[in-house]
């Protein structure tokens, strides 16, 4: 069983759900023979109707106590570009696409992202290219993020914030 894992976080990003949750990316989402799509809304608005049939499974929840199972049983991750839930799915050494919430303004997302990108770990995307880029992206390109670095990362968010001297 092929399961797909969305998160949100502890945030809302009702324009990811509402992509992910369409007619259009179900299709292509069953098309890469995943049968089974979880999706973590968050405080979201939009809540899609949880549904089952004999090939595919749409569940959906706002919280857990922890990802860690769902993360588990992902052979693919949509995040949100926190980097708390990008951090977490690295570490599982789970393949990671983020989608960047276009309408935060000033949010450092986008360059966590693209650099993240830019040393192979991840891709990332809007929700307008979402649908395209699952349909394009070779998985099998992506690199390992070696987990138990957090100083490392925490270093790397404090450049990006600014909160550090850039050498």
């Amino acid at each position: 069983m092929k399961c797909l894992f969305v998160t949100v976080g502890t945030t809302s990003f009702d324009d990811l759900i509402a992509c992910v949750s369409a007619h259009d990316s179900l299709q292509i989402i069953k098309s890469l023979g995943y049968n089974r799509l979880i999706l973590q809304i968050g405080r979201g608005t939009v809540v899609p109707e949880p549904f089952s049939t004999e090939s595919f499974t749409l569940d959906v929840y706002r919280y857990k106590e922890s990802l860690k199972e769902d993360l588990q049983k992902a052979d693919l991750v949509i995040s949100h570009a926190g980097a708390g839930s990008c951090l977490e799915t690295l570490e599982k050494g789970k393949p990671l696409v983020v989608v960047i919430n276009e309408k935060l303004m000033n949010n450092h997302q986008l360059e966590l992202a693209r650099k993240l990108h830019k040393e192979g770990h991840l891709f990332y995307c809007t929700c307008s290219t979402l649908p395209g880029l699952l349909q394009s992206m070779d998985l099998s390109t992506l690199k390992y993020y070696p987990p138990g670095q957090p100083e490392k990362f925490s270093a790397f968010l404090d450049k990006v914030v600014g909160l550090k001297n850039k050498h």
